[in-house]
């Protein structure tokens, strides 16, 4: 449960409101989570940056807990949520911060980084490989992965349909889709994946059989994301899937661009993510220049700063550390 010194507040940013949870004081290290979690996912970070000298603070993206959820598809655009950063900065009085991201919020931090790097010297990317804006529409792409069935993503796009499917036991899903993506839970590799959902079916036939949640998901932590998602819907988090065209298209100045500040990635040897984009790993040189420290976990899957939240943040202190002292 949250630690006694954190502290809970909204902000204001031009698009709304942003609920935050803060700990510590010293410079400012922005954690933003991914899909479908909310800051509730960096409270094994929270207090060890804050001991270790930075003022840590972890943001429920816009669609999720407390932050305001616009009713538009479109309001969940990659350009609205670096505003969102921005205003988050800004509403904290700070000029700059380093920005942290884990599963989209990694794919939203290193926007933030590239669209404004004069406020965010600093990225870490958990999970999700940086990959640039490149000549392919998103949901083009996704069609050819998917072939005889459908890739998750385009499972996504059509409004209400993934809804239907979580909304009647928001906490049941929410158990199956982690331990699908976590290591210890995952089924085994010759299983049907997750990521592709069979013509008419759904996401959750591809769950694993069991009661058994990971290791590091206690009942309580499932009950605090549970209480969210059934207050919240799963809407807000689902738009931000629905705006890969748009992002597309938005991001066409920067095509291809690198992201220049000194930066981190932390993956999971067990996650998709860093097995499917392995080419995105391997670019490094040329697409994050500013790279201090690159590592992937043996025996971690997708969740990883939660799955191994004792070595994330040894990495992540070390990190920030080192040039913050150069």
């Amino acid at each position: 449960m949250p630690h006694p010194t954190q502290h809970h507040r909204l902000v204001d940013v031009p698009g709304g409101r942003i609920h935050l949870v803060e700990q510590g004081t010293g410079p400012l290290v922005l954690l933003v989570h991914g899909f479908p979690e909310s800051w509730y996912s960096w409270r094994h970070q929270l207090p060890v940056l804050a001991e270790a000298g930075f003022r840590a603070v972890a943001i429920d993206v816009r669609g999720y807990g407390r932050s305001s959820k616009p009713r538009e598809v479109e309001a969940y655009r990659m350009l609205a949520h670096v505003a969102d950063n921005v205003g988050v900065v800004r509403a904290l009085d700070a000029e700059t911060a380093t920005i942290v991201g884990h599963d989209w919020g990694s794919a939203i931090a290193a926007n933030s980084a590239l669209l404004r790097p004069d406020v965010f010297t600093a990225v870490g990317l958990l999970s999700v490989p940086y990959a640039p804006r490149n000549g392919f529409r998103p949901t083009d792409a996704f069609a050819r992965i998917g072939g005889d069935e459908e890739f998750y993503v385009s499972y996504f796009q059509e409004e209400g349909r993934a809804e239907a499917e979580i909304e009647p036991d928001v906490r049941g899903w929410l158990a199956g889709f982690y331990a699908s993506l976590s290591a210890d839970t995952m089924p085994s590799p010759d299983s049907p994946s997750l990521h592709f959902v069979p013509r008419g079916g759904r996401m959750s036939d591809r769950f694993p059989t069991g009661p058994a949640l990971p290791s590091w998901l206690t009942e309580e932590d499932l009950d605090v994301y549970a209480s969210d998602f059934e207050r919240t819907g799963l809407t807000g988090g689902l738009n931000r899937y629905r705006n890969v065209d748009r992002d597309w298209e938005d991001l066409a100045p920067w095509d291809g661009a690198p992201l220049t500040q000194p930066s981190l990635f932390i993956g999971g040897d067990q996650d998709a993510s860093t097995t499917w984009l392995a080419d995105a790993i391997k670019a490094y040189p040329q697409t994050l220049p500013g790279l201090l420290s690159s590592h992937i976990l043996d025996g971690c899957g997708h969740w990883v700063q939660q799955e191994r939240a004792y070595e994330v943040n040894r990495l992540l202190v070390e990190w920030l550390r080192e040039f913050h002292a150069a």
